[in-house]
């Protein structure tokens, strides 16, 4: 990645990619293998979650000998994810699990068929088609290098079987590494039973090594968030432009036009216009038929319903009535140097082109701020008057 940033925090819509993998296994006892970055990934992650630090980089089957002490005594099965395969789905992890409790096997493999197989391990299997190893590409024979079954990272173990097993894997001198997937052939010749279960999706098998990568798997994510959307009513005119992050709510006959990015923790009510070339960042909430245009931005505000800024405009930590109208140009200046202040614009206001409103201050209700006007900070304008002027002053009561 040549970053500062541990792999695993590069953001995608909104999130960092371990999110994602965390998210199916929420419900579960959850154990991280932290090494680069560890006390990063601990900030980020939080709580409620058991580290476990590898401060020697000695491979991923070495990584998960590091949690053995934990699970002495443990009959159970151990579920092992990899942090860097956001694209991996809940349902697909479902389906591994059950075929793992129904075969009853000492270890089960989750892999998919793709068209490209450079950089994964290959599935290797018997002549009656039985999994017996994985073959890294770097150690795969030519015979094996052209097998397009591949490894996607994602396994299910009887507990004491696989920290059995992963005493007896070898150090990898290749690599100077101890891979996981030799504890498959390990655990076959020792006469343990090994099975599969096919990805549906082979996307699933995509890991995070580069910033292409990264970008890649964005464009899944968002494509996967534009769908859910369409499906519930909201009308997307071009996903291929559209960038709408994980944690956004947006409500039915809502209409998002072309180059809008709706950044997370943002909620649009129903049937809105949003766009095009507009911005929401977090803590944004937009009520029902508001419409909010072109080269607008809008950053931790509320905006009530039936109000309209349709023209190259910033709100920053406002707070907006019903049936308000923001013209072209106007700007809530929010920052004083060393806070952030509020802006209130109350009910069927009207504020004309060009109005920069300096916080904290508030616009009563049905008030009007003239075109051009700084309302200067603590100015209050009350309700039903007519302000104008650099600064502004009241003109009309």
């Amino acid at each position: 990645m040549r970053s500062d940033v541990p792999k695993v925090l590069h953001p995608i819509a909104g999130r960092p990619v371990i999110a994602y993998v965390l998210d199916i296994v929420r419900s579960l006892k959850t154990f991280v293998v932290v090494g680069h970055g560890s006390q990063k990934v601990r900030a980020a992650l939080g709580d409620g979650l058991t580290y476990v630090v590898q401060d020697r980089l000695l491979g991923t089957a070495d990584a998960l000998r590091r949690v053995a002490p934990l699970f002495r005594g443990f009959r159970g099965h151990v579920l092992v994810l990899c942090g860097d395969t956001p694209l991996l789905e809940k349902q697909t992890v479902r389906r591994l699990l059950a075929e793992h409790r129904r075969s009853r096997a000492d270890a089960t493999v989750l892999t998919a068929h793709i068209h490209d197989p450079r950089g994964y391990g290959r599935i290797v299997r018997d002549v009656s088609g039985h999994i017996i190893a994985i073959r890294e590409q770097k150690d795969a024979s030519p015979r094996e290098a052209q097998i397009t079954e591949i490894n996607v990272g994602a396994y299910c173990f009887q507990a004491q079987k696989i920290f059995d097993v992963l005493k007896r894997v070898k150090w990898n001198a290749r690599k100077k590494e101890f891979y996981l997937t030799d504890a498959i052939e390990v655990l076959w010749t020792r006469g343990g039973r090994v099975g599969t279960v096919l990805a549906e999706d082979a996307s699933s098998a995509f890991g995070i090594n580069t910033r292409a990568d990264l970008a890649r798997a964005e464009r899944v994510i968002r494509t996967r968030i534009l769908r859910k959307l369409m499906l519930a009513g909201v009308t997307i005119v071009d996903p291929a432009t559209t960038y709408v992050e994980t944690g956004v709510r947006i409500g039915q006959d809502t209409v998002i036009y072309p180059c809008t990015v709706v950044h997370r923790d943002v909620t649009i009510g129903t049937n809105c216009r949003i766009g095009p070339f507009a911005r929401l960042r977090p803590g944004t909430r937009v009520g029902d038929h508001v419409e909010i245009g072109n080269f607008t931005e809008v950053s931790r505000s509320r905006v009530g319903k039936n109000t309209f800024m349709k023209h190259f405009s910033f709100l920053g930590d406002a707070t907006l009535g019903a049936d308000v109208n923001i013209g072209a140009g106007t700007v809530t200046a929010n920052f004083d140097g060393r806070a952030k202040n509020r802006t209130t614009i109350s009910d069927g206001a009207l504020i004309g082109s060009d109005a920069v409103l300096v916080a904290p201050v508030t616009v009563g209700k049905k008030a009007v701020v003239g075109a051009g006007s700084v309302v200067t900070r603590g100015k209050n304008i009350p309700a039903g008057a007519v302000a104008f002027g650099v600064p502004a002053r009241i003109i009309k009561k």
